[in-house]
């Protein structure tokens, strides 16, 4: 299958790309936390927050369309807190059917979400599209989180793909069996089709858990030990160490400048 199907990452010849991974991780991590602490119509801050998300996708040679596009598919996700519209007391802006009326503390308050939201998937966005999934993983690893923990992040990630191509794999088998004339309708009714499809999920059910099986099997015998190894040293340099201070202090100021 197309292995990028989930696989985010652009290969770009930039100085971002170049940084050493934990780096990365971390001002990512720490541009998303602060992010979520900015209060509510600080829209100077969320501004400056952009614009630093538009400097760092810049150097990074990649399109600022490329970064917005892939953070919109957080939207749909928002639409819980539409109720902040209606329900958070002010001066009404708009008065809608069914007694419904819109705030100007509940839209600020929205927006803020709004705002909030896309500047950290636009965070997640850069890390993904400039740092493989491997490197990740490591960066992880080096940064003390459990190894619990990345095992299962890792094999998620994997399994996305191997679950993908059992999907294909049922659907040709189901193409294959499904033959109909020229310009003819094929297919059943409706309740035949949930059965159709309810059958396919039990069989996908049954073969990932007969592939898991054999993957693990195959992992111990080539010496898995609960420890994702890699050739890459990950070490840090001095132009690591300073991206990891200049973006720390570029977050901080986030945080700081709001409630100065």
């Amino acid at each position: 299958m197309n292995a990028n199907t989930f696989d985010r990452y652009l290969a770009r010849a930039s100085a971002v790309h170049r940084l050493d991974p934990r780096v990365k991780v971390v001002a990512a991590v720490a541009f998303i936390v602060a992010a979520a602490l900015l209060p509510a119509g600080a829209w100077g801050v969320y501004a400056a927050a952009a614009l630093l998300l538009l400097a760092v996708t810049v150097a990074a040679r990649l399109s600022p369309w490329l970064v917005v596009r892939r953070s919109l598919v957080g939207l749909p996700f928002l639409l819980a807190a539409v109720t902040l519209l209606f329900t958070v007391p002010g001066r009404v802006v708009w008065a809608g059917p069914f007694g419904l009326e819109m705030t100007d503390a509940g839209l600020a308050r929205f927006l803020g979400i709004v705002a909030r939201s896309l500047l950290s998937l636009g965070a997640a966005v850069l890390l993904t599209a400039t740092t493989r999934v491997p490197d990740i993983l490591h960066a992880l690893r080096h940064l003390k989180v459990p190894a619990v923990l990345v095992s299962i992040i890792a094999f998620m990630y994997r399994y996305l793909f191997v679950l993908v191509e059992e999907v294909q794999r049922l659907l040709r088998a189901r193409a294959a069996r499904s033959g109909r004339l020229p310009g003819a309708k094929g297919g059943g009714s409706v309740g035949w089709r949930a059965s159709v499809a309810g059958h396919m999920a039990g069989q996908l059910l049954v073969r990932s858990l007969d592939r898991s099986d054999r993957v693990y099997q195959a992992m111990l015998a080539r010496g898995y030990r609960g420890e994702l190894l890699t050739l890459a040293p990950h070490a840090m340099r001095p132009p690591d160490w300073l991206a990891l201070a200049v973006s720390l202090a570029a977050v901080a100021g986030l945080i700081i400048i709001p409630r100065i």
